[in-house]
């Protein structure tokens, strides 16, 4: 059962990783394997002769390694590290240059080495849940990367360099410690959705200028006021109904009146816990 699973994959014997991964012996037709879910210590080293394959997913596993094996997979396009213990990124993964999309999310990465940059055919790159406290400068030099998910860090800002990536279409960055809106992004019009929920923003400026928006979402922010947008924009967050800005008295006196009420509040019995996203 799934008990003998368990202690197969923590034991670091090539029976027991076979076991694990049962039947997967020849190279699956739709060119996918997926060992998600395994509890695996370390990658099962016979994966890498299925040459072909184009999609592997190891998420929800107890990895921190990969063998350098891995960059004989080099048609690889997805691949999925999400929910592991990496805390540094290996090397081997910046050699797949054929990678679209890369799930890097819920691991324990601070930083991502300059090597990332020869990833070019990267669309799509999911980093959030890590301990990054800035963004990597190498991020930005994925030219055509599409989406960015970065929410769920400790990020006060963002880099000017990200104006480059102009093929960026969404960028996620909820629950990060944003205290102000991040310049670059008012220099970057072919954005199409800017998410900045449960952060730390006081105050927003107008981002009607932005001809490609189409969706922003800023609740969960000490903000004072709604961004201006452009007509057919979607906001979502405090006053995002409103047509006109809300009276900034108005905004100034319910901001006020909100944190009094906070303050009124006794915690002292009850346990904190971070904000979890909706």
């Amino acid at each position: 059962g799934n008990t003998i699973r368990a202690l197969a994959a923590f034991i670091p014997a090539d029976s027991c990783q076979k076991y694990v991964v049962r039947d997967l012996r020849e190279m699956p037709l739709d060119k996918m394997v997926d060992l998600s879910g395994n509890q695996l210590r370390r990658f099962p080293i016979h994966v890498c002769s299925f040459q072909e394959l184009v999609k592997l997913y190891l998420s929800d596993n107890n990895l921190n390694s990969l063998p350098p094996e891995l960059g004989q997979l080099q048609n690889l396009q997805i691949l999925a590290l999400d929910f592991n213990n990496f805390k540094v990124l290996p090397q081997v993964v910046c050699t797949l240059k054929q990678l679209c999309i890369l799930y890097l999310g819920n691991n324990k990465l601070c930083d991502l080495p300059s090597e990332l940059s020869l990833l070019q055919n990267l669309r799509t790159l999911w980093v959030e849940a890590n301990y990054l406290t800035q963004l990597p400068d190498v991020v930005c030099e994925l030219s055509l990367l599409k989406t960015l998910h970065a929410g769920s860090n400790a990020l006060r800002l963002l880099p000017g360099q990200l104006q480059r990536l102009r093929e960026l279409r969404s960028i996620w960055l909820s629950g990060n410690l944003l205290t102000d809106f991040p310049p670059v992004l008012l220099h970057m019009p072919f954005l199409e959705v800017i998410d900045v929920d449960q952060n730390s923003i006081r105050y927003f400026p107008s981002l009607a200028h932005l001809s490609s928006l189409k969706l922003v979402i800023y609740d969960h922010n000490p903000c004072r006021n709604a961004p201006k947008v452009a007509k057919g924009v979607r906001r979502v967050g405090r006053w995002a109904e409103e047509t006109p800005e809300p009276d900034p008295r108005k905004a100034r006196r319910y901001a006020l009146v909100r944190e009094e009420s906070q303050e009124a509040q006794v915690p002292a019995l009850l346990p904190t816990f971070p904000p979890t996203n909706s």
